[in-house]
């Protein structure tokens, strides 16, 4: 059965789709085959991403190491008992099609609160969830006291994940792997980014969740997201020399992938 990886983040801007789709091919370029959703339904980010790399692909006459972007499938709603949610359905429909041929399936949710997030963080064996070095973001994990400093309580988004690990534990499935990614984090050492550093370290021991690193703010990600590419990629498209910024996002790269613990999986680049 495919190990079942979620990235959700209920805040727009967070690099849930940057950070989908370098796992995503990384685990394909590792030899893993590699099927994946995108639940952000109006706007597709990374459903985009994938076409992208595929134009490009084959307007470069390339063969690169790609995972496979599908689509949920329709639902006859005639056919649905009262009560019952079409787009439960679909998700799972497309989860049971996918499992029984991949080694995983990555999910990417949108930047809100929809019944199909929701449903699919309770099939996550690993959920990945990208946080901007920012309390803005974190307001979405725990509230805090004025100064930054005390956690008051879980926040919306934890409780949503609490409940998708309750089902998952009335249901006998194993417990989520839950990573947070301290994602875009500047270079400078800062007293907001060591205030972060301190609460969700705190939060992880709280609440239970893993903090895992995530990726520095550079402009490669903006300029590989037009030709589909990732980190891994640009050598295969003629760049004979990285700069030391993509040598330093390969290595941030490389360290999420060990931090995720994903089975099977043996870092090789």
């Amino acid at each position: 059965m495919a190990h079942i990886i979620v990235v959700g983040n209920e805040k727009g801007g967070a690099g849930k789709s940057t950070v989908s789709m370098h796992v995503a091919t990384a685990l394909a370029r590792m030899g893993h085959k590699v099927s994946a959703l995108d639940l952000d339904l109006r706007q597709r980010t990374f459903g985009q991403y994938v076409e992208n790399r595929t134009n490009f692909l084959k307007t470069a006459n390339l063969a690169l190491p790609s995972p496979d972007v599908h689509e949920l499938p329709e639902i006859d709603a005639s056919r649905l008992k009262p009560g019952e949610n079409i787009y439960d359905h679909r998700l799972s429909a497309a989860v049971a099609t996918l499992e029984g041929d991949n080694d995983f399936i990555l999910i990417d949710c949108p930047g809100s609160h929809t019944r199909l997030s929701q449903v699919a963080h309770s099939l996550a064996d690993t959920l990945i969830t990208p946080l901007n070095d920012s309390f803005v973001d974190f307001d979405l994990l725990a509230k805090t006291d004025p100064m930054g400093e005390e956690i008051k309580g879980p926040s919306v988004y934890s409780e949503m994940v609490w409940n998708a690990r309750q089902l998952r534990a009335q249901a006998g499935l194993t417990p989520i792997d839950w990573i947070v990614l301290r994602n875009r984090v500047g270079a400078q050492r800062m007293v907001n980014k060591e205030k972060m550093e301190r609460v969700v370290a705190a939060l992880s021991r709280r609440i239970g969740f893993r903090v895992a690193p995530g990726f520095s703010e550079r402009v490669i990600f903006r300029e590989l997201f037009p030709r589909g590419l990732t980190l891994l990629d640009l050598k295969d498209v003629g760049v004979k020399q990285l700069n030391i910024s993509n040598v330093a996002a390969r290595q941030e790269l490389r360290d999420l992938i060990k931090a995720l613990k994903l089975p099977g999986v043996e870092v090789d680049f």
